[in-house]
């Protein structure tokens, strides 16, 4: 560049004139080429930057004011025009360590109408300039972080917001709301709401309601919380929570609507009502217990004096019914006592093992005389309702090897249920129970069935639920058929409800494995048990408070060559096994002046040899102090009421075991 001067003075060179021309220029001032290097820089440049010629000239934007600097100069340098200059604010650290708001204006030089590099002039904005531009630089960052907070509060929130303008038009979906109506966000972004979520039968009111809104009457819902039915992409229905906040009024208004699936809500809710009843089903049963195991102990010792009395009385007449036809009559009259207080008894253990919840138990079972028990325990009832039941059991069933009282129990709820189904029917009233032996899949099938109404196809998926029961209030806890499918699968088997046939009622199948292999082992064990069974002339030690079932017990012991010594409190039996040992105890578990337990725990201690020829024998197997004792203990149990084979069974056991 080359600038002509008077012929009579000395030529100037453009690039002093140029550096002359920077250097009077207020603020800083700079020429970059078209690469955005410095090719020249005012004083005032340097002085900012606190660098020298050297460091400067030459070198990149990117260099001297770094990327950010650059970054805005390639950009206005390709909007760069000669009647419109860029101009730039940005934000620079001088060498005085002081941040400083500048302004510079970007012009392009082009000399030949070519661009060879831009100009670019810069000064210090005002204080006041400054503060405008960094409150308005704040505002935006402000607008920016809250709209960031905005966004991140909608999408990550656990309800769904469904924002809505003055039309009804959505504007907003939030990822939950596509979670639970089954919606992208950009499906429902532009349509109406109440195409989306709203009921058929419903939208007129949710029209009618915005329509009232936007000519400035009173909205029904906002700002309340209500509870309604929303709809699905898929058409079907769920619960919400629903509160609705406006913002605006008339035609600009938007409507946000937060909604909450109230599904889990109400399924946590019918949870806790069935822990509820289930833990109200339990204090019944516990204080069923409570009530059977008084029952069961008053009951108990005056049974077995009968049953023991029965026999011995039907015994006797008989040995004398050769001398005397009269003893005949008498014997039999012995056994239908004898029958008659077996019946009793067997009621009786029926309700203390439905009482007891305990572990299962499992042994030979024999089906047909289980489905005999259970209709003996109910035929007074079936007899009254006039029903009428058949038997297909055969005698030659296979045994099972389960638990006898569970199986009596699941056979019994049964028969109860179509019992009950059918006491609302017309006469004839019918119960079959129909069993089946499957040789070759080792099953055993049961079928349970009647001529009711059967068992309506909505509900033939629920009537397995705890607690579900389509009985009247206070008929039915709804848990007989969850608590009897769950013993029989514990079995290892299945219980299910039969398709429906044609005039017919309910039909229940049990399924049950056939073990033979285990069942046949413990036949082989019982009888050789019952081949080494001997009974040897022993001492045996009766203690009980109740003198005629002390007196049963001595009578039957004498029978089997026994001597035996009657006492009537723990205290006299102490005196006695000191005075003199024995080699069968038969002690009762509650009486006064030395209880069972103090007896037995003064006897580990004095005689502990002696601990495993004591055999406990009472009525009171569900007081939680007889409980505790028994699984202490671990001796043998003889329930009350019983017969001289339990007692034969139980001295058999201990002496054997002593002699061993």
């Amino acid at each position: 560049m080359n600038i002509q001067q008077g012929a009579t003075q000395a030529p100037v060179t453009g690039g002093a004139l140029l550096r002359a021309l920077f250097d009077a220029m207020p603020g800083r001032a700079a020429f970059l080429d078209v690469e955005l290097r410095y090719r020249y820089v005012n004083r005032e440049f340097l002085l900012a930057l606190g660098a020298t010629e050297d460091r400067v000239i030459g070198k990149f934007v990117d260099d001297v004011m770094g990327a950010e600097a650059a970054s805005l100069y390639k950009a206005a340098m390709q909007n760069l025009s000669a009647n419109e200059p860029q101009r730039l604010r940005r934000f620079v650290d001088d060498a005085d360590g002081a941040p400083h708001w500048i302004e510079e204006e970007l012009r392009p030089f082009t000399p030949g109408g070519v661009m060879q590099g831009v100009v670019c002039v810069a000064r210090p904005l005002a204080d006041a300039e400054q503060q405008c531009e960094s409150d308005r630089l704040e505002l935006l960052e402000s607008h920016r972080t809250r709209e960031a907070i905005h966004a991140a509060v909608v999408d990550s929130a656990l309800d769904c917001i469904v924002v809505i303008d003055a039309q009804g038009r959505v504007v907003e979906f939030n990822p939950a709301a596509s979670a639970t109506f089954g919606y992208s966000r950009e499906h429902a972004i532009g349509r109406t709401v109440a195409e989306l979520i709203v009921p058929v039968e419903m939208r007129d009111h949710h029209n009618s309601g915005l329509e009232r809104f936007r000519a400035g009457g009173p909205a029904s819902v906002i700002g309340r919380r209500v509870e309604l039915e929303a709809m699905r992409a898929d058409g079907s229905r769920i619960p919400v929570e629903l509160a609705i906040t406006a913002v605006g009024s008339g035609p600009s208004a938007l409507f946000t609507a937060h909604l909450r699936d109230l599904r889990p809500a109400r399924e946590a809710q019918a949870q806790i009502e069935g822990q509820r009843e289930a833990l109200y089903q339990n204090e019944k049963l516990a204080a069923l217990g409570s009530l059977l195991a008084g029952v069961a102990h008053e009951l108990n010792n005056p049974l077995s004096i009968v049953i023991g009395q029965a026999l011995m009385l039907r015994e006797a007449a008989q040995s004398h019914a050769s001398f005397d036809k009269h003893f005949e009559e008498f014997a039999e009259r012995g056994a239908k006592i004898e029958t008659a207080a077996n019946r009793c008894a067997r009621i009786v253990k029926v309700f203390l093992a439905m009482a007891r919840q305990r572990e299962a138990e499992r042994g030979r079972v024999e089906i047909p005389d289980l489905v005999e028990r259970v209709l003996e325990l109910l035929s007074y009832g079936l007899r009254t309702a006039g029903i009428e039941v058949t038997k297909d059991v055969p005698a030659d069933l296979p045994p099972l090897l389960a638990d006898s009282d569970q199986l009596h129990q699941v056979l019994l709820n049964l028969v109860v249920n179509a019992k009950q189904a059918l006491e609302a029917q017309p006469a004839p009233r019918r119960i079959s129970i129909v069993a089946r032996a499957d040789e070759a899949a080792q099953k055993l099938d049961i079928h349970i069935s009647d001529n009711g109404p059967g068992v309506p196809d909505a509900i033939r998926s629920r009537i397995f639920d705890p607690f579900f029961t389509t009985k009247p209030q206070g008929m039915g806890t709804g848990i007989g058929l969850a608590v009897s499918r769950g013993l029989i699968e514990s079995h290892g088997g299945s219980l299910t409800l039969e398709p429906p046939q044609p005039g017919a009622g309910a039909v229940f199948a049990i399924r049950l494995p056939i073990d033979a292999l285990s069942i046949e082992n413990a036949a082989v064990d019982d009888n050789a048990a019952a081949a080494q069974r001997t009974i040897k002339q022993r001492r045996a030690l009766i203690v009980d408070d109740e003198v005629e079932i002390a007196g049963l017990l001595g009578e039957i012991l004498r029978r089997l060559g026994f001597d035996c010594e009657v006492v009537t409190s723990g205290d006299h039996a102490k005196q006695a096994i000191a005075a003199r040992p024995a080699d069968l105890i038969l002690c009762d578990i509650r009486m006064p002046n030395g209880d069972g337990p103090a007896f037995y725990d003064w006897l580990s201690v004095e005689h502990p040899q002696m601990t495993n020829r004591i055999a406990f024998v009472t009525g009171d197997v569900l007081g939680p102090g007889a409980d505790r004792f028994i699984a202490r203990s671990g001796c043998p149990i003889v329930e009350k009421p019983f017969t001289p084979e339990d007692i034969r069974l139980v001295a058999d056991l201990l002496c054997d075991d002593a002699a061993a």
